[in-house]
């Protein structure tokens, strides 16, 4: 079988049929939204992790995360390296056309599914300052740091019968085009996906899985002038590489997990002056996840009651 690349699995590969050549079968339906008893947690009793077979994403609400195709198998197969993952993706989506291909006529060739956009962007706005975006961004703690970064994304999904539903959410754009695109209960991208460069010092580069994290850097770290490299979802771990080649001093702030460590290690390999920065959020599985505790314990100091002496309301008298 011959290799395929990272691109070729991300936009042609379709993740519904990768589950049913896997042997799961969505529980409901929702459109183009499908639910299944999640195979990422064996604790799963109810349907929660969510598929959307016309953007080719998923949702796993019980660990609050999700991505493409090539997140799920990393998720899935966790022992596996990024390339044997790729390539475990491959096989089980060809097996099928491989077993039948002397019924064929020997000119055509398998074709891999392909997802079909059904989406339309209505509207894309400034951050508003209140509502539901907002409060998501607030509780990521990455509000501030999000104006004149981040959009307010207006659109709709069709079906096939021409049923239209309305989602709003804040959008992130790529190099491409695309706009990634975050709410608290959906993860995906509107249109191609790709990187986001942010040119700015020739010598020092930071990179960044997910715009979440980059934002949450730029709080902590509101003077640095690095150059950025954000790349919305591992698979576009080789090109980011080698855009990274001509600086000097590149800075690594990859998620603490399986995926992370493996980004971090190709990274490394390919550039010997690249350095792990993960110390940042030690402790955490990655750095938005940092400020997300944060804040939390931000709100829980504002909410507690008054001090003793406050409490004790004692008249005054000479």
């Amino acid at each position: 079988m011959k290799n395929i690349s990272a691109a070729e699995i991300r936009d042609e590969v379709s993740l519904v049929d990768l589950l049913t050549r896997l042997g799961y079968e969505p529980k409901r339906h929702y459109g183009k939204e499908l639910l299944y008893i999640s195979m990422l947690r064996e604790c799963d009793t109810s349907p929660s992790f969510c598929v959307n077979g016309e953007l080719n994403v998923w949702f796993d609400h019980g660990t609050g995360k999700g991505g493409n195709i090539i997140d799920f198998g990393l998720a899935y197969w966790p022992r596996l390296t990024f390339p044997e993952v790729l390539q475990k993706i491959a096989e089980v989506c060809a097996a099928d056309m491989i077993a039948t291909e002397p019924l064929r006529p020997k000119l055509e060739k398998p074709r891999l599914a392909v997802k079909l956009p059904n989406y339309k962007i209505e509207h894309i706005g400034e951050l508003p300052f209140d509502g539901p975006i907002a409060s998501y961004l607030k509780a990521r703690g990455i509000f501030e740091e999000g104006k004149g970064c981040l959009r307010e994304i207006f659109y709709y999904v069709e079906d096939e019968k021409k049923f239209r539903k309305h989602f709003q959410a804040a959008g992130w754009q790529n190099e491409n085009g695309g706009w990634e695109v975050r709410t608290k209960h959906f993860k995906g991208c509107l249109g191609r996906k790709g990187l986001t460069v942010i040119e700015r010092d020739k010598n020092k580069l930071s990179v960044f899985e997910g715009f979440m994290d980059y934002l949450s850097w730029k709080k902590d770290s509101p003077e640095e002038k690095d150059s950025t490299i954000i790349l919305n979802g591992v698979g576009f771990l080789d090109a980011a590489i080698k855009r990274a080649r001509t600086y000097k001093l590149i800075n690594l702030y990859f998620d603490l997990d399986k995926a992370g460590r493996a980004a971090n290690k190709a990274f490394t390999e390919a550039h010997p002056n690249a350095v792990d920065r993960s110390s940042a959020y030690i402790g955490y599985h990655d750095y938005n996840e940092k400020h997300i505790a944060e804040e939390k314990q931000k709100q829980q100091l504002l909410q507690e009651p008054p001090g003793f002496f406050e409490r004790i309301k004692v008249p005054f008298r000479r």
